[in-house]
């Protein structure tokens, strides 16, 4: 709206109201939230429980105004003095047509960059997808046993344990001593998520820490922890600090939960709301068991009408409440003889598919044998293969030629003499004979 453009000024007058109205309207619209940094003074806070400062600098000052349902999940409260940094919407008190800021949040000056790098971080996982729905794991309904992991310490540990006891005491709680504040936290907290991965003792896990300041919660917006999570094989449920309190660890757990008593509300049901609801279903089963009992009496009533004789239409009665007698024997009858031949079936396709080791051995034995058998006579085969060519070559071997009476003749060179043309008159040889040698000289020749 822009009260500026009017289409007949002279006839325009505005009261204060409407003014200051239209003046808020104009703010409101004109300039979103936004983070403002500055020097508290002047704080006040009411019996209402709402706060009321200004926020300075060298030039400048503001009216602040944060309400009670804003400020009551701030664990810290603003001082004189102290730099802060406030996300406000600009707006205009009509009654008074003060300027001023309404406060939704309220950090310590200084905290931007962790501020910085919670969304560095937060873009980078988004990323590769740690914070997509699709690869969250489901919670189990009734989970056998409960897992937490935070510090014995805490009172987040004392609220999820009396929620748990009051919701389902019967469920057992496994606690994992974890630091949650302080140097080397993310890396304890990510150790215990791991060790309680690997036992594999809880179907549910619950992460939890009371509220606190940033730099309180820190540990919960570090990449190791996130990772963690995500590599979990439980599904984990994070219950960090309050409902306004966003962490890493929220958007990469399989469920998120405002607070601590929060997160032990989600992990397991409630046993009055269960008996409530069996309450609630054994009267639906009363009620339509009774309508039906109503209705076949009405039924009854009807017949009764158009019975000629009552006694007649009982004996009928009788005669077709025997017929269904007889039909509901005969029906469980063949249903249990139906029954015997199916389990008779089952028990002979079980002993056909048993093996009978017995005969197996046998079989085995039988085997055995036969390769005995077929080894010994491969063996006196090849044993008669080994004679027979043993005699061959023994026909073959000179020695016994010689023995027969033959020699051999060598000349001065050592070959073999088959030839006389190969040496002539007066050239010595060497004869061997089955036993021994005799040198000679050829004293002539012939054909």
């Amino acid at each position: 709206m822009n009260f500026l453009q009017e289409q007949d000024p002279s006839r325009s007058v505005l009261s204060v109201s409407q003014l200051n109205h239209r003046a808020k309207e104009l703010l409101e619209q004109s300039l979103p939230l936004l983070w403002v940094c500055g020097e508290i003074s002047n704080f006040k806070c009411y019996g209402s429980g709402h706060w009321y400062f200004s926020l300075k600098d060298e030039n400048a000052q503001v009216r602040c105004v944060m309400f009670r349902h804003k400020n009551q999940y701030l664990d810290w409260q603003p001082k004189d003095g102290m730099q802060v940094e406030l996300r406000a919407l600009v707006t205009l008190y009509e009654a008074r047509g003060d300027f001023q800021l309404g406060v939704e949040t309220v950090r310590r000056a200084g905290l931007g960059a962790l501020f910085e790098s919670f969304e560095r971080l937060k873009a980078s996982l988004g990323k590769e997808g740690l914070f997509d729905p699709l690869r969250k794991k489901k919670l189990p309904t009734f989970p056998r046993r409960i897992g937490v992991i935070t510090s014995p310490a805490a009172a987040a540990l004392q609220d999820v344990l009396t929620t748990l006891n009051r919701r389902m005491p019967s469920i057992p709680v496994i606690i994992y001593p974890t630091p949650v504040q302080g140097a080397g936290s993310p890396l304890k907290i990510a150790e215990s998520i791991q060790s309680a991965s690997d036992r594999d003792e809880c179907d549910t896990l619950i992460l939890c820490r009371g509220g606190g300041s940033i730099e309180d919660l820190w540990s919960f917006n570090e990449e190791v922890v996130a990772r963690a999570i995500a590599a979990c094989n439980i599904p984990i449920i994070c219950g960090v600090g309050h409902e306004t309190d966003f962490t890493i660890a929220d958007f990469v757990a399989d469920a998120r939960a405002p607070t601590p008593t929060g997160a032990a509300q989600i992990a397991c049901p409630d046993r009055e709301d269960l008996l409530q609801h069996t309450s609630s279903l054994h009267g639906r089963v009363e009620r339509v068991i009774h309508r039906g009992i109503e209705r076949r009496m009405q039924e009854i009533d009807i017949l009764a009408r158009r019975l000629i004789h009552p006694g007649e239409q009982i004996r009928n009665q009788f005669i077709h409440l025997q017929h269904l007698q007889e039909r509901l024997t005969g029906s469980w009858t063949r249903s249990s003889e139906g029954s015997r031949w199916r389990l008779r079936d089952l028990v002979q396709r079980f002993t056909a598919s048993r093996p009978d080791i017995s005969r197996l051995i046998d079989h085995q034995n039988e085997l055995s044998l036969r390769l005995q058998r077929s080894v010994s006579h491969r063996d006196e085969s090849l044993t008669m293969i080994l004679n027979r060519l043993h005699s061959h070559l023994s026909h073959l071997n000179p020695q016994s030629v010689l023995e027969r009476g033959y020699s051999i003749t060598h000349s001065k060179d050592g070959k073999v003499l088959r030839d006389t043309d190969q040496t002539k008159v007066g050239d010595p040889i060497k004869i061997t004979l089955s036993r021994g040698w005799i040198e000679s000289v050829i004293s002539d020749t012939g054909k």
